[in-house]
């Protein structure tokens, strides 16, 4: 960093593309203003792929020298300081940088200009000089450092329990002692992938990480030669395989990920138990296949410019940390790759969030990622002493399954969900208490406690088994973070709020599962990108110990029928259909991204919340007649919902209301019903302005093949069918209640005037007026 600018020594060209849908933008600006200090740059890239830049940050916008910070040689183009600004009015602007003459080689960019407020959270990146310096030289560098593993040790020997270490070495040790080295995965049926195969072949690979990674680390803390021996066979057998076959990422990436981190943690942890002969080979075969991820994420799928990738975005955390922390030192490929990582989890991450903790593509890939991310940011820390976790993101997105995937729940979420049908998972519940630990909130353990507690005995499920080993996890956040102690939710807000994704979500007496009520709605800006689906306005609810309005169907896999073709779309939705058409939901990116929705406000007061959704844009996709679609959410008295759509079209529409439950419903005239085994729901279409919805209960997963969920329960839907207009005014009462204390809500319509007003009424005579403008 210099104090001023030098001049510009000849012209070239920067060229400043406007950003797409899909694609970075210019930030920060007066449009997206900072939300930490320092700011978090960012611009789209020189058509030049080895251009460096140069950029200016002043407090006065003709960038006089004395006012004016300049930070020179920057390899990429996003960038985090290494110090905070004090409060006030910047501008910055960028050129791109000639290494040779080290001068600026190019005009300047325009000026964006930003407010540094006094309450923002201040979270420097240190430079890459004192980055680098802080390293750990030695090995192992993985989790703990030799000074570290020689204190564990000694304490392992007095007390063989500390941190959870006697259940880890019984457990997750031992058992690799017995078993046969694996061989290597062999290609699928004319290396036509099936999801059974791919499946299989990526635990295979996971269990390859807890041989070569659990033998090693037992071995090096309890000083055994034979731990270190059976984990250098497996590691010296893994190196042998194919680098360009079954195992590499272009072949399975899930299994090509796992394999490099196999190999990390071996040659990190048995560097001093390796001859030179077996390190070089190690070395040479980890490098080749961390090349190949880290050519696709930076060369290929390019995720500094097109940051909507999941597993390339996963990748950072899941392979290039741990790799490239391995081999620091020994590979300037592999320093300028952990380069990347580090400022790109530091500037840009996560494409999928703002700093409110929300997850766009739901709580299920939340987990994943976050479970990755964890990993790379505890390793970071311990490595270079940088927390990422200071973050506000990181802050604040513990709120994001406590609100949206409570204890007790199945089917009340939203996204792509391994675990759907299943309490969730256990996972979920460990990566919330990271956040216990990074943060002190009681709330998250608590959680963790109760998620723990309803999913024990799911361990060896697949979407546990195959991707983490929890004894492990359980391991390093013992020794990493101090226990906190759980707090009831039961004094946190009923209601959260993810703007930066659009969810809205309603939790009341989580502490409580016979009173326990979970609402989320959905109306995202992200459309259905990626793991989310086409549902825009959607909701889910659980109340009393049961899901009522739910996620229906299977993820039997990715791109199979169900997910493509039932799960994605908005018929498998609570959601509403218009001319029998959903939100575009298929694999065009950009279209995805604009089949968006929007919460256009959200209002509490006592015994009334009311959150409207705009998904207009998400349904103008793929039908062009639709003008307006909007639902507007009232929840009252902590007791019943009011849904009130509005839908105008171009050309007369059918309006199809969905509401989709685990078993069959009963219909009436106006209502419909739906009773579990311990509480129920009813729905009543109190108003309709464009005539009698026909009610209709439908059973199964129509046009699925029956192949894909043989086996499984049957779900059904409730549709009820208003007819054909240009204007729809749709008002649903929604009761939800216990079995065990059924519950009624009375309404009546008074229409004198201009504005039809429908008022509802419980027992005890709290009454609401929905009071709606007429028509004319």
């Amino acid at each position: 960093m210099r104090p001023s600018a030098p001049a510009i020594s000849r012209q070239t060209l920067l060229d400043e593309p406007r950003p797409g849908s899909l694609t970075i933008g210019y930030e920060p600006s007066e449009e997206v203003p900072p939300t930490e200090n320092p700011p978090r740059f960012s611009w789209l890239p020189d058509i030049d792929d080895g251009a460096h830049y140069v950029l200016r940050i002043s407090t006065d916008p003709g960038f006089a020298d004395k006012k004016t910070l300049v930070f020179e040689d920057l390899a990429w183009n996003f960038f985090t300081p290494d110090e905070a600004l004090p409060e006030g009015r910047y501008h910055w602007c960028y050129a791109l940088w000639d290494q040779k003459s080290a001068t600026p080689d190019s005009n300047w960019s325009a000026a964006r200009s930003f407010e540094i407020g006094a309450s923002l959270p201040k979270t420097p990146l240190p430079g890459r000089p004192a980055r680098h310096a802080a390293a750990h030289a030695g090995h192992p560098r993985l989790w703990l450092n030799p000074e570290q593993l020689n204190s564990f040790s000694q304490t392992v020997a007095k007390d063989p329990g500390h941190c959870g270490w006697s259940e880890f070495y019984e457990k997750s040790v031992k058992p690799w002692l017995e078993r046969p080295v694996m061989p290597e995965p062999q290609p699928y049926p004319d290396n036509t992938r099936t999801a059974t195969l791919w499946r299989q072949m990526y635990i295979d690979c996971q269990e390859v990480i807890y041989a070569i990674r659990h033998l090693a680390i037992a071995g090096r803390v309890l000083g055994r030669d034979d731990l270190l021996d059976a984990s250098r066979k497996w590691l010296l057998a893994v190196a042998g395989w194919d680098p360009k076959g079954t195992t590499s990422r272009a072949y399975n990436d899930e299994a090509g990920f796992r394999v490099v981190v196999a190999l990390a943690w071996g040659y990190d942890w048995l560097y001093d138990h390796l001859s030179g002969d077996e390190r070089e080979v190690v070395r040479s075969i980890l490098l080749e296949r961390t090349r190949e991820v880290a050519d696709h994420v930076i060369a290929h799928a390019r995720i500094h410019v097109f940051p909507y990738d999941s597993h390339a975005v996963r990748s950072l955390s899941a392979v290039l940390t741990p790799a490239c922390i391995a081999l620091q030192g020994e590979s300037d490929e592999a320093g300028e790759w952990f380069d990347y990582t580090v400022e790109f989890l530091a500037t840009l991450y996560s494409p999928w969030a703002g700093t409110d903790g929300g997850w766009a593509e739901g709580p299920h890939y939340w987990m994943t990622g976050m479970a990755y991310l964890i990993e790379a940011a505890n390793l970071i820390r311990s490595y270079i002493g940088y927390d990422l976790y200071q973050r506000p993101f990181f802050q604040n997105t513990g709120r994001f399954p406590l609100y949206t995937k409570a204890p007790g729940t199945r089917r009340a979420n939203f996204g792509d969900d391994s675990t759907l049908g299943d309490l969730p998972g256990l996972k979920l519940g460990y990566n919330v208490r990271q956040f216990a630990g990074v943060t002190g909130d009681g709330h998250y353990q608590w959680y963790f406690d109760h998620i723990k507690a309803d999913a024990t005995g799911t361990e060896m499920a697949f979407y546990n088994y195959g991707w983490w080993d929890l004894n492990f996890d359980d391991l390093v956040y013992r020794h990493d973070y101090q226990q906190v102690e759980a707090a009831s939710p039961g004094d946190l807000p009923a209601l959260a709020v993810f703007d930066d994704i659009g969810w809205a979500t309603i939790q009341k007496h989580m502490e409580d599962p016979e009173r326990h009520l979970q609402f989320v709605f959905k109306s995202s800006p992200y459309g259905s990108l990626s793991h989310s689906h086409g549902d825009q306005n959607a909701f889910v609810l659980y109340a009393y110990g049961e899901d009522l309005a739910i996620q229906s169907g299977y993820y039997v896999a990715f791109n199979s029928q169900m997910h493509l073709n039932w799960r994605r779309q908005t018929r498998s939705k609570n959601a509403v259909l218009i001319g029998g058409k959903g939100q575009y939901a298929e694999k065009d990116k950009a279209l995805a991204r604009r089949a968006a929705g929007r919460i256009v406000s959200v209002e509490e007061e006592p015994g009334h919340i009311r959150i409207l959704g705009d998904a207009s844009a998400a349904y103008q996709v793929a039908n062009p007649l639709v003008l307006k679609a909007e639902r507007e959410i009232h929840f009252l008295n902590d007791s019943y919902f009011v849904i009130v759509d509005e839908v105008e079209c171009s050309k007369p529409q059918e309006l199809q209301w969905l509401c989709h439950t685990a078993g069959a419903p009963q219909t009436g005239r106006s209502s419909f019903r739906y009773n579990g085994e311990k509480a129920g729901f009813y729905g009543q279409f109190v108003f309709s302005s464009a005539g009698t919805p026909q009610i209709a209960a439908v059973e199964g997963f129509p046009d699925i093949d029956p192949r894909e969920f043989e086996g499984l329960d049957i779900h059904y839907h409730v549709c009820a069918t208003v007819p054909a207009a240009t204007r729809h005014r749709l008002v649903t009462l929604l009761v939800p209640y216990s079995l065990k204390e059924p519950k009624r809500i009375f309404s009546f319509i008074d229409d004198q005037g201009f504005s039809t007003d429908i008022y509802f009424s419980d027992v005890d005579d709290e009454r609401f007026k929905l009071s709606l403008p007429k028509q004319f």
